[in-house]
């Protein structure tokens, strides 16, 4: 078996990876969370709700996994599990608006329409990137599927609640959405199978074609359903229905309003050719993904109402991303955009408290470049109604730091999802030594088990010590005459012949 940088790895040497990293779980894997407590108390902290101001010396009470009262003084029952926040910070958690993280796998990049593949059913509960963004103070992240084609599969929202089951990870209620990709990436610029030929689009005119062909498909198949349901509602009998298709289905509920469209994209020419592609269709793009060059259409995002999910400072990494700017963020959100900062990378989505970059790079303030990682995103993804701000009424999802949120120092001590604490640094920090010490257990039972019992070989004559019996040896059978071989015949065939080439059969 190859591995993914490219060296052979013996299927024996593979059970044993998968081994370490199963064991380098924290121990929530093994097992769920247990039940938070009904009523939680945070005391002490500086809040900094981002819909109404920073509280000094706040709390927040929690009922229920929803926040019930934020300020200054707020009054608890006895029995309430009290959080002490003295000197420390509290923000919504962080939502990430494009994520690829709890995903067996992120492309179908075997045709360019895949809208038929949906990322909810290759949820992967126990991916350990889950642990680490809540580590990040992440709460919330957009799953999406990949760019290679240029309409992609269909995307969820989650929740990060590490030590649930698949079933339990998608936020409920959150719009479902779909992946479109523009550009490099689904045209295959640079993708292809030597002795194969290039997959149809191989332009930027066959993408913009490919998302209006399949826009076509679903227009008419929605109006043959909308026919077909208006007869049947006027008590028509004996009708055929229109035969269902998987990948269009998705494609008319974007006709309907009931399906967002995130697209991957970085030009301007075709950030404005799916506007307008959009119009005609009578859709609305609900984000556009990466969108390094917004900072040149700003004003055309704003005017047609979409978000804008950025990176702060990545560029140059490939041809299309040569014009990108560290502005790009700042630049939209003074042009009316709605713009968060997102991972695309579950490393990066460890520190995106960190990516507020724009009050450097721009001169936003302290809130707006807080809003990029939390208001921002929920507003992105239709979920601010719930998450966010830290307001009455809204999910307890929470992250607390020891220090300003937007600091390079500061780091998670607890992440709250819906009022039950999924991340904990302390608790962390003190299993370490007992997860090594069962680490170090298990390899050590693994090593034993795959050894194999050396086999029993004779001695030969060169080691043999001297004076040392020799083993026994069996006699070999004396041959009776007529049974000794004879020599070839002259004519006859060659005793190698009865050797074929490559070995003996």
């Amino acid at each position: 078996m190859k591995g993914s940088t490219g060296f052979f790895i013996h299927a024996k040497d593979l059970r044993f990876r998968n081994l370490l990293f199963f064991l380098c779980l924290p121990l929530a894997a093994s097992a769920a969370p247990p039940d938070a407590p009904s009523v939680i108390v945070i005391r002490n902290a500086t809040i900094l709700t981002v819909s109404h101001g920073n509280i000094e010396h706040g709390s927040i009470l929690i009922k229920d996994g929803k926040i019930a009262e934020v300020g200054q003084s707020v009054s608890a029952p006895k029995d309430a599990q009290v959080i002490d926040a003295a000197g420390q910070f509290v923000i919504p958690g962080i939502i990430d608006c494009h994520s690829h993280i709890a995903a067996e796998s992120i492309n179908e990049g075997s045709v360019s329409v895949s809208s038929m593949v949906n990322m909810a059913e290759i949820l992967n509960p126990e991916d350990i990137d889950i642990y680490r963004d809540l580590a990040g103070g992440v709460t919330s992240a957009n799953i999406l599927h990949g760019s290679a084609n240029a309409i992609g599969g269909q995307t969820l929202v989650i929740k990060l609640r590490w030590g649930q089951p698949a079933a339990k990870l998608p936020f409920e209620g959150a719009l479902p959405g779909i992946k479109f990709a523009l550009g490099e990436n689904p045209k295959r610029s640079n993708f292809s199978v030597p002795g194969q030929p290039r997959r149809y689009p191989a332009t930027r005119m066959g993408v913009e074609e490919t998302i209006r062909g399949a826009f076509s498909e679903a227009r008419d198949y929605k109006k043959a359903w909308d026919e077909y349901n208006k007869r049947i509602g006027a008590g028509e009998k004996n009708l055929i229905a229109p035969r269902h298709d998987l990948r269009l289905e998705p494609l008319v509920e974007v006709l309907e309003g009931k399906r967002y469209v995130h697209s991957h994209c970085y030009r301007e020419d075709e950030i404005l050719m799916l506007l307008r592609v959009a119009k005609e269709f009578g859709f609305r793009v609900r984000t556009f993904q990466h969108v390094l060059e917004g900072y040149k259409v700003a004003d055309e995002l704003a005017a047609a109402g979409v978000g804008a999910s950025t990176f702060s400072d990545w560029w140059a990494y490939k041809v299309e991303a040569y014009d990108a700017i560290p502005y790009n963020a700042a630049l939209m959100t003074q042009r009316g955009v709605i713009v968060s900062i997102n991972s695309d990378d579950a490393e990066e989505a460890t520190h995106l408290n960190q990516e507020a970059k724009s009050m450097k790079y721009g001169g936003l303030s302290h809130d707006e470049a807080l809003k990029m990682v939390t208001l921002n995103p929920a507003m992105q993804l239709g979920i601010d109604k719930r998450v966010g701000t830290i307001d009455v009424g809204k999910d307890a999802d929470l992250a607390i730091y020891n220090r300003d949120p937007l600091s390079a120092y500061a780091v998670v001590q607890k992440t709250l999802i819906d009022g039950r604490i999924y991340f904990d640094l302390q608790r962390d920090i003190a299993e370490r030594a007992e997860r090594e010490k069962e680490k170090k257990a298990l390899i050590d039972k693994f090593k034993k088990a795959a050894e194999k019992k050396p086999e029993e070989k004779k001695p030969d004559a060169a080691s043999q010590k001297p004076g040392e019996k020799k083993p026994e040896e069996k006699k070999p059978e004396v041959k009776k005459p007529e049974e000794k071989p004879r020599p070839p015949q002259s004519g006859g065939t060659d005793a190698g012949s009865a050797v074929t080439l490559g070995g003996a059969l």
